[in-house]
Protein backbone atom coordinates (compact mmCIF):
# COMPACT_ATOMS: atom_id res chain seq x y z
CA UNK A 1 0.00 0.00 0.00
CA UNK A 2 1.54 3.30 -0.77
CA UNK A 3 0.22 6.75 0.50
CA UNK A 4 1.06 9.94 -1.14
CA UNK A 5 1.02 12.21 1.75
CA UNK A 6 1.62 13.07 5.16
CA UNK A 7 -1.36 14.87 6.21
CA UNK A 8 -4.24 13.71 8.73
CA UNK A 9 -6.17 11.65 6.32
CA UNK A 10 -2.74 9.78 4.60
CA UNK A 11 -1.23 9.41 8.54
CA UNK A 12 -4.89 8.56 9.25
CA UNK A 13 -5.11 5.86 6.65
CA UNK A 14 -1.71 4.72 7.46
CA UNK A 15 -2.22 3.89 11.23
CA UNK A 16 -5.99 1.96 10.79
CA UNK A 17 -4.12 -0.22 7.86
CA UNK A 18 -1.48 -0.82 10.47
CA UNK A 19 -4.02 -1.87 13.35
CA UNK A 20 -5.21 -4.03 10.63
CA UNK A 21 -1.78 -6.09 9.76
CA UNK A 22 -1.64 -3.99 6.48
CA UNK A 23 1.75 -2.57 5.20
CA UNK A 24 2.15 0.88 4.03
CA UNK A 25 4.26 3.37 2.66
CA UNK A 26 4.00 7.19 3.42
CA UNK A 27 6.00 9.68 1.32
CA UNK A 28 5.37 13.31 1.97
CA UNK A 29 6.55 16.25 -0.19
CA UNK A 30 7.27 18.46 2.88
CA UNK A 31 9.66 18.26 5.90
CA UNK A 32 8.12 16.83 9.42
CA UNK A 33 8.62 20.32 10.70
CA UNK A 34 6.48 21.97 7.98
CA UNK A 35 3.47 19.41 8.43
CA UNK A 36 3.39 19.61 12.40
CA UNK A 37 3.17 23.35 12.08
CA UNK A 38 0.32 23.86 9.58
CA UNK A 39 -2.32 25.72 11.47
CA UNK A 40 -5.53 24.21 9.99
CA UNK A 41 -9.24 23.47 11.11
CA UNK A 42 -10.22 22.05 15.05
CA UNK A 43 -13.39 20.60 14.83
CA UNK A 44 -13.20 16.94 15.24
CA UNK A 45 -16.85 15.30 14.60
CA UNK A 46 -17.72 12.56 17.64
CA UNK A 47 -17.40 9.94 15.09
CA UNK A 48 -13.71 10.59 14.09
CA UNK A 49 -12.83 11.20 17.63
CA UNK A 50 -13.80 7.59 17.78
CA UNK A 51 -12.33 6.65 14.50
CA UNK A 52 -9.07 8.06 15.93
CA UNK A 53 -9.69 6.13 19.10
CA UNK A 54 -9.66 3.01 17.07
CA UNK A 55 -6.63 3.79 15.47
CA UNK A 56 -5.10 4.09 18.83
CA UNK A 57 -4.25 7.70 18.40
CA UNK A 58 -6.94 9.43 20.88
CA UNK A 59 -5.02 9.61 23.97
CA UNK A 60 -3.75 12.87 23.89
CA UNK A 61 -7.02 13.98 22.40
CA UNK A 62 -9.01 12.39 24.97
CA UNK A 63 -6.99 14.44 27.57
CA UNK A 64 -6.68 18.04 25.82
CA UNK A 65 -9.46 17.97 23.55
CA UNK A 66 -12.33 20.45 24.66
CA UNK A 67 -15.82 18.87 24.19
CA UNK A 68 -18.81 21.17 23.03
CA UNK A 69 -22.81 20.28 23.03
CA UNK A 70 -24.22 23.10 20.86
CA UNK A 71 -22.84 26.38 19.06
CA UNK A 72 -23.67 29.80 18.71
CA UNK A 73 -25.63 31.98 16.28
CA UNK A 74 -25.12 35.86 16.96
CA UNK A 75 -26.63 38.31 14.55
CA UNK A 76 -28.91 41.76 15.09
CA UNK A 77 -27.12 42.21 18.90
CA UNK A 78 -28.53 38.35 20.27
CA UNK A 79 -26.75 35.22 20.58
CA UNK A 80 -28.29 32.61 20.36
CA UNK A 81 -27.80 28.71 21.21
CA UNK A 82 -27.98 26.02 18.92
CA UNK A 83 -27.87 22.85 20.90
CA UNK A 84 -26.13 20.23 19.01
CA UNK A 85 -26.24 17.17 21.75
CA UNK A 86 -29.77 17.76 22.89
CA UNK A 87 -31.21 17.92 19.23
CA UNK A 88 -29.07 14.82 18.20
CA UNK A 89 -26.76 12.80 20.63
CA UNK A 90 -23.62 13.97 19.43
CA UNK A 91 -21.13 16.26 20.33
CA UNK A 92 -17.90 18.19 18.53
CA UNK A 93 -14.79 18.04 20.09
CA UNK A 94 -12.42 21.03 19.62
CA UNK A 95 -9.04 19.79 18.67
CA UNK A 96 -6.47 21.38 16.60
CA UNK A 97 -5.65 19.54 13.09
CA UNK A 98 -1.91 20.31 14.10
CA UNK A 99 -2.30 18.47 17.30
CA UNK A 100 -3.42 15.17 15.27
CA UNK A 101 -0.80 15.21 12.62
CA UNK A 102 1.49 15.26 15.46
CA UNK A 103 0.56 12.40 17.57
CA UNK A 104 0.04 10.70 14.03
CA UNK A 105 3.55 11.54 13.37
CA UNK A 106 4.65 10.46 16.83
CA UNK A 107 2.67 7.25 16.71
CA UNK A 108 3.58 6.13 13.16
CA UNK A 109 7.88 6.36 14.09
CA UNK A 110 6.94 4.76 16.74
CA UNK A 111 6.02 2.09 15.22
CA UNK A 112 8.90 2.06 12.79
CA UNK A 113 6.83 1.95 9.76
CA UNK A 114 8.05 3.79 6.55
CA UNK A 115 7.57 7.68 6.62
CA UNK A 116 9.63 9.47 3.86
CA UNK A 117 9.59 13.41 4.77
CA UNK A 118 10.76 15.90 1.85
CA UNK A 119 10.33 13.05 -0.85
CA UNK A 120 8.32 14.66 -3.56
CA UNK A 121 6.40 12.35 -5.67
CA UNK A 122 6.49 13.18 -9.40
CA UNK A 123 4.37 10.11 -11.46
CA UNK A 124 1.53 8.23 -10.00
CA UNK A 125 0.44 5.31 -12.23
CA UNK A 126 -2.89 4.35 -11.66
CA UNK A 127 -3.49 0.90 -13.69
CA UNK A 128 0.17 -0.48 -12.57
CA UNK A 129 -0.28 1.21 -9.02
CA UNK A 130 3.60 2.71 -9.43
CA UNK A 131 4.58 5.70 -7.29
CA UNK A 132 7.35 7.42 -8.21
CA UNK A 133 9.88 10.00 -7.10
CA UNK A 134 13.76 10.98 -7.62
CA UNK A 135 15.75 8.28 -7.06
CA UNK A 136 12.49 5.69 -6.62
CA UNK A 137 9.58 4.25 -7.41
CA UNK A 138 7.44 1.46 -5.61
CA UNK A 139 4.49 -0.50 -7.01
CA UNK A 140 1.37 -1.26 -4.61
CA UNK A 141 -1.74 -2.79 -4.43
CA UNK A 142 -3.64 -0.06 -4.11
CA UNK A 143 -2.54 3.56 -4.14
CA UNK A 144 -3.83 6.34 -1.94
CA UNK A 145 -3.84 10.11 -2.82
CA UNK A 146 -4.15 12.43 0.50
CA UNK A 147 -1.61 14.64 -1.06
CA UNK A 148 -4.18 17.55 -1.35
CA UNK A 149 -5.52 20.53 -3.59
CA UNK A 150 -2.56 21.01 -5.39
CA UNK A 151 -0.85 17.32 -5.10
CA UNK A 152 0.27 15.31 -8.51
CA UNK A 153 -2.56 12.44 -7.41
CA UNK A 154 -5.47 13.88 -8.78
CA UNK A 155 -3.62 14.88 -11.97
CA UNK A 156 -2.82 11.63 -12.54
CA UNK A 157 -6.45 10.67 -13.17
CA UNK A 158 -5.61 9.64 -16.98
CA UNK A 159 -8.54 9.38 -20.38
CA UNK A 160 -10.56 12.73 -19.80
CA UNK A 161 -12.53 10.82 -16.62
CA UNK A 162 -12.27 12.84 -14.14
CA UNK A 163 -14.81 15.60 -13.59
CA UNK A 164 -14.51 18.78 -11.58
CA UNK A 165 -17.14 21.49 -10.10
CA UNK A 166 -16.11 24.33 -8.59
CA UNK A 167 -17.40 27.70 -6.60
CA UNK A 168 -15.06 30.50 -5.80
CA UNK A 169 -16.22 32.90 -3.06
CA UNK A 170 -15.35 36.33 -3.43
CA UNK A 171 -14.38 36.86 0.28
CA UNK A 172 -12.08 34.81 2.33
CA UNK A 173 -10.99 34.84 6.39
CA UNK A 174 -8.40 36.44 8.36
CA UNK A 175 -7.31 34.31 11.12
CA UNK A 176 -5.40 34.55 14.08
CA UNK A 177 -4.09 32.45 17.28
CA UNK A 178 -4.25 34.65 20.20
CA UNK A 179 -2.80 33.68 23.51
CA UNK A 180 -5.57 34.72 25.68
CA UNK A 181 -8.20 32.81 27.37
CA UNK A 182 -11.45 32.32 25.20
CA UNK A 183 -14.34 34.69 25.73
CA UNK A 184 -16.92 32.28 25.09
CA UNK A 185 -17.76 28.63 26.02
CA UNK A 186 -18.66 27.68 22.81
CA UNK A 187 -18.07 28.44 18.78
CA UNK A 188 -19.72 31.73 18.21
CA UNK A 189 -20.54 32.06 14.25
CA UNK A 190 -21.61 35.94 14.14
CA UNK A 191 -23.74 37.58 11.19
CA UNK A 192 -23.01 41.21 10.96
CA UNK A 193 -23.28 44.36 8.42
CA UNK A 194 -19.46 44.84 8.85
CA UNK A 195 -18.89 41.22 7.55
CA UNK A 196 -19.18 37.74 9.46
CA UNK A 197 -16.81 37.14 12.43
CA UNK A 198 -15.98 33.41 14.23
CA UNK A 199 -15.44 32.87 17.69
CA UNK A 200 -13.52 29.79 18.33
CA UNK A 201 -10.35 28.53 20.10
CA UNK A 202 -8.10 25.48 20.87
CA UNK A 203 -7.10 25.42 24.44
CA UNK A 204 -7.76 26.84 27.66
CA UNK A 205 -5.44 29.40 26.97
CA UNK A 206 -5.48 29.90 22.91
CA UNK A 207 -7.96 31.79 21.15
CA UNK A 208 -8.50 31.14 17.23
CA UNK A 209 -10.82 33.70 16.01
CA UNK A 210 -11.77 35.00 12.24
CA UNK A 211 -12.93 37.48 10.38
CA UNK A 212 -14.41 37.76 7.04
CA UNK A 213 -12.44 39.94 4.54
CA UNK A 214 -11.64 40.08 0.53
CA UNK A 215 -10.35 36.81 -1.14
CA UNK A 216 -7.38 39.06 -1.57
CA UNK A 217 -6.88 40.91 1.33
CA UNK A 218 -3.22 42.31 2.22
CA UNK A 219 -2.73 41.12 5.67
CA UNK A 220 -0.15 44.04 5.61
CA UNK A 221 -3.01 46.16 6.32
CA UNK A 222 -4.26 44.66 9.30
CA UNK A 223 -2.07 45.27 12.30
CA UNK A 224 -2.77 43.48 16.01
CA UNK A 225 -4.57 46.93 16.73
CA UNK A 226 -6.85 46.55 14.00
CA UNK A 227 -8.33 43.40 14.19
CA UNK A 228 -8.83 43.41 17.70
CA UNK A 229 -10.86 46.30 17.01
CA UNK A 230 -12.92 45.28 13.98
CA UNK A 231 -13.28 41.77 16.23
CA UNK A 232 -15.43 43.59 18.90
CA UNK A 233 -16.94 45.53 16.38
CA UNK A 234 -18.59 42.58 14.78
CA UNK A 235 -18.69 40.47 17.98
CA UNK A 236 -20.46 42.96 20.28
CA UNK A 237 -22.73 42.00 23.02
CA UNK A 238 -24.70 43.84 25.74
CA UNK A 239 -23.02 42.66 28.83
CA UNK A 240 -19.86 40.98 27.33
CA UNK A 241 -16.68 41.31 26.89
CA UNK A 242 -13.97 40.12 23.79
CA UNK A 243 -10.73 39.92 25.91
CA UNK A 244 -7.83 40.03 23.42
CA UNK A 245 -4.09 39.57 23.82
CA UNK A 246 -0.84 38.87 21.73
CA UNK A 247 -0.64 37.08 18.50
CA UNK A 248 0.85 34.47 17.62
CA UNK A 249 0.48 33.51 13.84
CA UNK A 250 -2.21 35.16 11.21
CA UNK A 251 -3.23 34.86 7.37
CA UNK A 252 -5.50 35.20 4.83
CA UNK A 253 -7.16 31.97 3.60
CA UNK A 254 -9.64 32.14 0.33
CA UNK A 255 -12.45 30.07 0.53
CA UNK A 256 -13.76 27.74 -2.74
CA UNK A 257 -16.27 24.53 -3.04
CA UNK A 258 -14.88 22.13 -5.34
CA UNK A 259 -15.42 18.47 -6.36
CA UNK A 260 -13.70 15.95 -8.10
CA UNK A 261 -15.02 12.63 -9.72
CA UNK A 262 -15.14 9.77 -10.05
CA UNK A 263 -12.11 9.99 -6.81
CA UNK A 264 -10.64 6.04 -8.06
CA UNK A 265 -9.12 5.00 -11.49
CA UNK A 266 -7.27 1.52 -11.29
CA UNK A 267 -5.43 1.04 -8.24
CA UNK A 268 -5.74 4.85 -7.25
CA UNK A 269 -7.90 5.92 -4.63
CA UNK A 270 -8.19 9.95 -3.72
CA UNK A 271 -9.18 11.24 -0.29
CA UNK A 272 -9.17 14.67 1.49
CA UNK A 273 -8.45 17.78 -0.42
CA UNK A 274 -7.20 16.20 -2.92
CA UNK A 275 -10.93 15.27 -4.28
CA UNK A 276 -12.88 18.27 -2.77
CA UNK A 277 -12.85 21.40 -0.86
CA UNK A 278 -15.93 22.81 1.14
CA UNK A 279 -15.72 26.39 2.78
CA UNK A 280 -14.32 26.11 6.68
CA UNK A 281 -17.75 27.94 7.68
CA UNK A 282 -19.26 24.12 8.18
CA UNK A 283 -16.14 22.34 9.92
CA UNK A 284 -16.16 19.81 7.37
CA UNK A 285 -12.79 19.45 5.61
CA UNK A 286 -10.77 17.74 7.89
CA UNK A 287 -14.13 15.49 9.12
CA UNK A 288 -14.55 14.54 5.07
CA UNK A 289 -10.66 13.71 4.89
CA UNK A 290 -11.03 10.93 8.02
CA UNK A 291 -14.82 9.47 6.45
CA UNK A 292 -13.28 9.27 3.64
CA UNK A 293 -10.12 7.11 4.59
CA UNK A 294 -12.83 5.14 7.27
CA UNK A 295 -14.14 4.20 4.05
CA UNK A 296 -10.86 3.09 2.28
CA UNK A 297 -9.05 1.41 5.03
CA UNK A 298 -12.26 -0.53 5.22
CA UNK A 299 -12.67 -1.21 1.56
CA UNK A 300 -8.78 -2.20 1.74
CA UNK A 301 -9.11 -4.64 4.44
CA UNK A 302 -12.52 -6.63 3.71
CA UNK A 303 -11.91 -6.06 -0.21
CA UNK A 304 -14.57 -3.73 -0.61
CA UNK A 305 -13.83 -0.65 -2.98
CA UNK A 306 -15.99 -1.06 -5.91
CA UNK A 307 -18.20 1.98 -4.79
CA UNK A 308 -15.62 3.67 -3.16
CA UNK A 309 -16.29 6.98 -5.28
CA UNK A 310 -19.94 6.54 -5.18
CA UNK A 311 -20.10 6.01 -1.15
CA UNK A 312 -17.74 8.94 -0.35
CA UNK A 313 -19.12 11.64 -3.02
CA UNK A 314 -22.83 11.09 -1.33
CA UNK A 315 -21.16 12.74 1.82
CA UNK A 316 -19.11 14.85 0.15
CA UNK A 317 -22.21 16.54 -2.01
CA UNK A 318 -23.89 16.75 1.67
CA UNK A 319 -21.20 18.55 3.05
CA UNK A 320 -20.99 20.74 0.13
CA UNK A 321 -24.16 21.71 0.26
CA UNK A 322 -24.09 22.37 4.30
CA UNK A 323 -21.25 24.13 3.93
CA UNK A 324 -22.35 26.42 1.31
CA UNK A 325 -25.75 27.25 3.41
CA UNK A 326 -23.71 28.12 6.26
CA UNK A 327 -21.18 30.24 3.58
CA UNK A 328 -24.20 32.12 2.77
CA UNK A 329 -26.37 32.53 5.22
CA UNK A 330 -23.55 33.90 7.29
CA UNK A 331 -21.39 36.26 5.46
CA UNK A 332 -21.95 39.68 3.74
CA UNK A 333 -22.53 38.76 -0.03
CA UNK A 334 -21.36 41.00 -2.93
CA UNK A 335 -23.20 43.88 -3.69
CA UNK A 336 -24.66 44.74 -0.28
CA UNK A 337 -28.42 43.85 -1.18
CA UNK A 338 -30.79 44.67 1.02
CA UNK A 339 -32.98 41.75 -0.17
CA UNK A 340 -30.13 39.47 0.80
CA UNK A 341 -29.49 40.36 3.96
CA UNK A 342 -33.38 40.22 5.24
CA UNK A 343 -33.38 36.55 3.16
CA UNK A 344 -30.24 35.81 6.12
CA UNK A 345 -31.68 37.79 8.95
CA UNK A 346 -35.00 35.65 8.29
CA UNK A 347 -33.37 31.99 7.80
CA UNK A 348 -31.50 33.17 11.30
CA UNK A 349 -34.63 33.84 12.76
CA UNK A 350 -36.25 30.63 11.66
CA UNK A 351 -33.19 28.38 12.66
CA UNK A 352 -33.49 29.88 16.23
CA UNK A 353 -37.16 29.88 16.80
CA UNK A 354 -37.76 26.37 15.07
CA UNK A 355 -36.77 23.08 16.68
CA UNK A 356 -36.91 21.39 13.09
CA UNK A 357 -34.93 23.91 11.45
CA UNK A 358 -32.20 23.87 14.34
CA UNK A 359 -32.14 19.62 14.49
CA UNK A 360 -31.38 19.50 10.46
CA UNK A 361 -28.36 22.57 11.10
CA UNK A 362 -27.08 20.17 14.26
CA UNK A 363 -27.50 16.88 12.48
CA UNK A 364 -25.30 18.74 9.63
CA UNK A 365 -23.02 19.91 12.00
CA UNK A 366 -22.06 16.53 14.01
CA UNK A 367 -22.43 14.56 10.97
CA UNK A 368 -24.76 12.52 9.33
CA UNK A 369 -24.54 8.72 9.05
CA UNK A 370 -24.83 8.08 5.20
CA UNK A 371 -22.45 5.24 4.54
Amino acid sequence: MGIVGAGPAGLTLGRLLERAGIESVILESRSREYCEHRIRAGVIEQRNVELLREAGAADRLDREGIVHGGIYLQFDGERHHVPLHELTGRSIVIYGQTEIVKDLIAARLESGLPLEFECEVTEVDPERGVIRWQGGELECDVVAGCDGFHGISRASIRGGILSTVERDYPFGWLGILAQVEPSMDELVYNHHERGFALLSLRSPQLSRYYLQVAHDEDLAEWPDERIWEELRRRTALEGWTLHDGPVLEKGVTGMRSFVASPMQQGRLYLAGDAAHIVPPTGAKGLNLALADVRLLADGIANGGLEHYSRDCLRRVWRAEHFSWWMTSMLHRLPGDDPFDLELQRSQLRYVTTSEVAARSLAENYVGLDLV
